[in-house]
């Protein structure tokens, strides 16, 4: 309360401190050095081309949520929510679907002092820059064209140093090229130039990766491509004519001068066409890539289907529910146990349906009983395609890009247990009350994304005047807790360091610079450890804290890709895994900055040289245990970025001063993709010994492969032995698979004693051994049978937070 009187007075002049500097100005022309825009100010202030064609500024893409983005200006009479938007600055998310937006209140963009633009959120934290660094003669202005440019004049040239054609997000426009630099990227798909010179589109999604068009199927030739050009480029002219130098082309229905037109590739995966209706501000589709949307991968989802009965549609087999029934891309569960335990099983029939690709086996001249029961003996086989002319054959380990077409020569046959009421299925197939249906093809893009977005308005919803409400409460909060902070320092004069302990606290992850870096380590000279992706040093930032920096190696994306991962990166924060508090990007030189973990990592206390002098006891073994499926869990299940480690083992778990486990180097698989086009796994990743089969089946990588690494670093913490290396065993040397048999074999007979680590001398807690023994094994079966870390954490909890251990023989 003595605080809130203390700042009574100063209350009256807070509109004088805040009041907006370009409140009530007029569009501008141009940016200058030194100016800014602000997000307050979004409805007032944008940067309008000459001809008035394109605008650029804030645009809310929700309560409080705005994105620097360039739109079509549009009429007088039409809201901010009718803006055709054709590039944005910030980064892409494909899991939610949208660029990340930033809060209305405290944002804000600026040509700085060194001509670079630079967009930040409420805390200061930079969202977005250009990197340009062309002193203080630049301008910034939007051109007829749509392109934002940044000039450098200071030597008469008036240069273009950055522009946003070269940076596209889903749309290009007249006159914008796209090259084999750039690509189209909307949800989980991309347009883009392969390595074969090739236009291509993928569904780069969280489980899978396929190239859908053109049809994969057929080489360049077959598809009426050329593979021998050597410019990889696309460009929309102003008559309305797509050209691509691989010889693909569209043009307009309604081609001629005088028409704005775009290409965009929507949410669904498929790159139109647009014309501007200039008479009614409509526009519409006059030209697409795909005609079949269903051949579109990654439309309906796992296990989804998507056929054209009564429209274009998605629908989810018999027995199957929607996942989330606000987005489609999710795709359909089964409701009845995969696994075999026993059940029998028989099959239901979808006439006309095949689910592309992901086949395991694939056999021709086959009786269609053969083929049936080919699949009903296989534990991985979901279902099976049967093209009955030529008795073609195709057993399917994973149900993705489902679709049924009436001229489609087979039917897929989906794996059910007996109990199922085939009947009732099929009578409830066309009544679906899931099934998306949309109009004639080609008259607006099939909306699969989610249907709720960030801070985006849903149907029926009453919470509007509850959010806005508590918006503004929170921006008075702000603002009050700003100016009250101003007037504190500036009247008792805090000493510095405390001042940039509170900005440390507010917005701990930042940008380093190499120098400040290897000032710390003392030129990297304190080594902690090496890997595949780089070396950990030791080094102490200006403010004494502790850090561990490493320098990775084998990095080749570009800068602004880089720092768009580091940055997801470094918003993960969990107990269990080891916080980023920044990263340096220098020209070639790639670091990330880590919290300092004091007691190394496990390996060196169940392997190592600290085995001997500090043995972890079971109180120990089981914490770490738990702490490390948490930090799977979250990384898998609850994190807002879809993460897969990739590279599980005792090296990369860390321990805190009182034996907490914390995961390092998780996300570092996206940061090693050598410049591929896209985020796959085209080769193996993680340490031998570590590694699902998965990966040298080449079958498609899931969040599995980290269960399987946990449970064989389960059964290290267990044993306290290497498992995932050869093992002596009553002085037999035996491999992994040996050794899983054998203890397999010791545990049922009843006998967990001679699977724990010998050096406990027999205490630990019976119960938590035999759980995290049959957890392990557990892991190590073949992926569907593998339980999600979430179950993991739910059974080692399971088992009790008692931390007593007692003797073996007292069990």
């Amino acid at each position: 309360m003595a605080a809130l009187l203390y700042l009574h007075p100063y209350l009256a002049v807070l509109p004088l401190l805040i009041s907006p500097i370009c409140s009530g100005a007029s569009p501008w022309r141009t940016m200058t050095t030194g100016s800014h825009m602000r997000g307050e100010d979004h409805d007032k202030v944008t940067l309008l081309s000459p001809d008035a064609t394109f605008s650029c500024g804030f645009h809310e893409v929700g309560t409080n949520a705005l994105t620097f983005s360039i739109w079509y200006t549009p009429s007088a009479s039409a809201s901010a929510t009718e803006r055709t938007v054709v590039w944005t600055a910030n980064p892409y998310s494909a899991e939610r679907g949208q660029h990340s937006p930033v809060n209305k209140y405290g944002s804000r963009l600026s040509l700085n002092r060194d001509g670079n633009l630079v967009l930040t959120d409420t805390n200061g934290s930079t969202v977005w820059e250009t990197k340009t660094s062309s002193g203080r003669h630049t301008t910034a202005a939007l051109l007829d064209s749509g392109n934002l440019v940044i000039r450098d004049s200071s030597s008469g040239s008036n240069k273009v140093v950055w522009q946003s054609f070269r940076s596209p997000t889903d749309t290009l426009l007249p006159g914008q090229e796209l090259t084999k630099d750039t690509r189209l990227v909307s949800g989980y798909h991309h347009l883009y130039f392969d390595n074969d010179n090739v236009l291509r589109m993928l569904y780069d999604g969280p489980e899978i990766t396929s190239i859908y068009w053109p049809s994969p199927d057929y080489n360049a030739l077959k598809n009426g491509r050329n593979r021998f050009n050597s410019t990889r480029v696309a460009v929309l002219d102003d008559l309305g004519t797509f050209v691509s130098s691989d010889g693909f082309r569209i043009e307009a229905s309604d081609s001629g001068p005088g028409v704005k037109r775009r290409i965009t590739i929507g949410y669904d995966g498929n790159f139109r066409m647009y014309s501007l209706n200039a008479s009614t501000g409509a526009w519409r589709v006059t030209g697409q890539a795909v005609i079949q949307m269903c051949y579109v991968h990654g439309l309906c989802g796992r296990n989804g289907l998507c056929d054209y009965l009564g429209g274009l549609r998605c629908r989810c087999p018999p027995d199957y529910e929607m996942v989330d029934p606000t987005n489609w891309n999710r795709g359909c569960k089964p409701m009845f146990l995969t696994t075999d335990d026993g059940k029998e099983f028989t099959f239901v029939e979808q006439p006309h349906a095949d689910y592309y690709g992901f086949d395991l086996s694939s056999n021709e001249s086959v009786p269609f009983e053969a083929c049936r029961d080919m699949c009903l003996n296989s534990s991985a086989c979901l279902s099976f395609t049967y093209k009955g002319g030529d008795g073609w054959c195709y057993t399917k380990g994973l149900l993705y890009n489902g679709q049924v077409f009436p001229y489609f020569p087979g039917d897929s046959y989906m794996k059910v247990p007996k109990s199922f009421n085939s009947s009732a299925a099929y009578s409830s197939i066309s009544n679906q009350k899931e099934a998306l249906t949309c109009g004639p093809a080609g008259s607006a893009e099939l909306m699969l994304g989610p249907a709720s977005m960030y801070g985006t308005k849903k149907d029926n919803i009453n919470w509007t005047y509850l959010y806005v409400f508590a918006a503004v409460l929170g921006a008075l909060e702000m603002l009050v807790i700003a100016t009250g902070w101003y007037l504190f320092f500036n009247k008792h004069s805090i000493p510095k360091s405390m001042e940039d302990g509170y900005k440390l606290v507010t917005n701990p992850f930042r940008r380093f610079t190499y120098r400040e870096l290897a000032e710390a380590t003392g030129k990297f000279k304190e080594e902690l450890g090496r890997g595949g992706a780089g070396v950990v040093y030791r080094g102490v930032l200006e403010d004494k804290k502790v850090v561990a920096v490493k320098k990775l190696t084998d990095v080749r994306q570009g800068e602004e890709e880089f720092w768009a991962e580091v940055t997801l990166i470094g918003r993960i924060n969990h107990i269990n895994l080891v916080r980023m508090w920044g990263f340096c990007s220098e020209g070639t030189k790639r670091l990330l900055v880590y919290e300092y973990v004091e007691n190394e990592s496990l390996d060196k206390y169940l392997f190592g040289e600290r085995s001997a002098e500090s043995l972890l006891g079971w109180s120990q073994r089981y914490k770490i245990a738990l702490g490390t499926a948490r930090g799977l869990a979250y990384l898998h299940h609850e994190c807002l970025e879809w993460v897969v480690h990739c590279d599980v083992k005792p090296e990369n778990i860390l321990l805190t001063r009182d034996f907490d486990a914390k995961i390092a180097d998780f996300g570092l698989a996206k940061l090693a993709k050598q410049g591929s086009t896209s985020l796959n796994f085209t080769h193996m990743r993680g340490t031998m010994g570590y590694m699902a089969p998965e990966w040298a089946l080449n079958s498609p990588i899931s969040a599995k492969v980290d269960v399987y690494s946990y449970g064989v670093v389960l059964l290290e913490i267990v044993t306290g032995i290497r498992a995932s290396s050869g093992i002596v065993l009553d002085e037999r040397q035996i491999d992994f698979r040996q050794f899983v048999q054998e203890a397999k074999h010791i545990l049922s007979t009843g006998s967990v004693s001679d699977i724990v680590d010998d050096r406990l001398q027999g205490h630990f807690h019976a119960d938590q051994a035999v759980a995290m023994v049959k957890i392990a094994f557990s892991c190590l079966e073949e992926r569907r049978k593998r339980p999600t870390m979430d179950e993991i954490v739910k059974v080692l909890m399971s088992c009790g937070d008692d931390d007593d251990y007692h003797p073996a023989y007292s069990y």
